[in-house]
């Protein structure tokens, strides 16, 4: 190796050429340090280092600039590894940029490099099958998380898994889901499986389990805030100093353990509703006998009360049959009879009375309820008469099969919302209608 490169040498004597003046000893100086310089060329061994070049110079012309020395110097250093893997880098890096272009989700693009070349197409394959396979592996895990759910924290993480079971679907070109190269796929023996029908059920299985999530966290709010307030309320019951006290702090238990009944019952804060419910009905009712025994007018109230939970509690996920309803309005009337018991001048009087006018309008619906539920029930049943009558011997002339039909439509018709009849009111409706129409 030369102690003096080329590049070093042509620095140097570009900035020599400006050493010193225009005369014949300035001449001769540039020509004795061009020539140890030319010397230093021949020379094999170890580069030359910006000391050995500044006293090669310096001495004939101190002036010499020091920062041309210093580049000199760094330009006789010998290459490096990496100037070595600078054409295998710009290969590299060029190789990878034709494989993104042919790997981007355009058939433009894949559908002829998947006829000449497939193999190219790999990393996109793997990319479709990693997301593939991470979507199902999440979706799983979620579905088992939120639908056997023991605590929220199965909730919070089955949400999480949903998320990013939408993140691989979301990963995956749904243009390209049964499309595949076949070259590559006969070189390989692989075969892409996942139908765009597939796709589109997991996205909407991944949306239900989001929704899922989003109704067990509404739910879960309200459960909370009523066990808050039930445990206050007792601790309140615990600490009343009369009756009036301990008269409110029932009252707000009810108020409390009826918020709990309105938890959705299909939701895990519902279903931890349930089970709580039992036990704090159990203490309301012993609590309720407790005061029962302080006074007759508690006593009447309190029983007025223990009446009119069990109708609530009766009157929940209607619709029900008249006898139901007519049972739960006997347990209004139970406990409108208690409070009508009490008496002008007792301190509760005004306590009972504005129960007794809650009372008595639930009262009044539940007898409404009944009604229509009757009414309701006598229609369909001649409804269903008048078809099979019609069935058995069906008139030949189409006007009197019109004016029948009009009439079992507006028989139907008759059947009120919120009835057990209602459902079937509606469906026979559709069919006589479609039937009139027909005629």
């Amino acid at each position: 190796m030369n102690r003096l490169n080329k590049k070093a040498f042509h620095i140097l004597r570009v900035e020599l050429d400006k050493c010193g003046g225009d005369n014949s000893v300035s001449r001769i100086e540039r020509e004795i340090v061009l020539t140890r310089l030319k010397e230093l060329r021949r020379k094999q061994g170890s580069p030359a280092t910006a000391e050995e070049i500044r006293d090669t110079v310096v001495d004939t012309f101190p002036e010499f600039s020091d920062r041309v020395i210093k580049r000199a110097a760094k330009a006789n250093r010998p290459p490096g590894i990496l100037s070595h893997l600078k054409w295998p880098a710009i290969f590299l890096t060029s190789a990878a940029g034709l494989l993104w272009v042919v790997n981007l989700p355009y058939p433009m693009i894949r559908w002829p490099v998947a006829k000449t070349a497939p193999l190219l197409l790999l990393p996109s394959f793997i990319s479709m099958d990693n997301n593939y396979k991470g979507s199902i592996q999440s979706l799983e895990q979620a579905d088992q998380l939120i639908n056997r759910a023991t605590s929220q924290a199965d909730i919070e993480l089955g949400g999480k898994q949903a998320r990013k079971a939408q993140r691989h679907l979301d990963s995956l070109p749904a243009w390209f889901l049964g499309y595949y190269p076949q070259a590559y796929c006969n070189l390989f023996g692989c075969q892409w499986k996942f139908t765009f029908d597939e796709f589109e059920n997991a996205r909407r299985r991944t949306a239900r389990i989001e929704a899922k999530v989003f109704q067990e966290k509404n739910a879960f709010a309200p459960f909370q805030e009523a066990e808050s307030a039930l445990k206050a309320a007792k601790q309140k019951y615990k600490q009343a100093k009369n009756s009036q006290e301990r008269e409110q702090a029932l009252a707000s238990i009810q108020t409390a353990i009826d918020a709990l009944t309105e938890v959705p019952a299909s939701t895990l804060a519902g279903k931890q509703a349930r089970i709580k419910l039992t036990a704090h009905r159990r203490d309301f009712t012993k609590v309720s006998r407790g005061v029962v025994g302080s006074d007759r007018t508690s006593t009447l109230i309190a029983a007025a009360r223990l009446f009119a939970m069990q109708a609530a509690q009766a009157s929940q996920n209607p619709p029900h049959s008249a006898e139901t309803w007519q049972q739960i309005a006997q347990m209004w009337t139970e406990a409108i009879t208690r409070l009508k018991k009490v008496k002008l001048d007792n301190p509760n009087y005004l306590e009972a009375q504005k129960s007794l006018v809650t009372y008595q309008n639930n009262l009044g619906i539940i007898q409404t309820r009944r009604k229509a539920e009757s009414e309701s029930k006598r229609a369909l049943q001649q409804a269903n008469q008048q078809i099979q009558q019609l069935i058995a011997y069906p008139p030949s002339d189409s006007n009197r099969l019109k004016g029948k039909l009009q009439g079992i439509i507006n028989l139907l018709r008759t059947v009120q919302s919120g009835t057990t009849s209602y459902k079937e009111s509606q469906q026979l409706l559709v069919s006589a209608q479609k039937k009139l129409q027909n005629i």
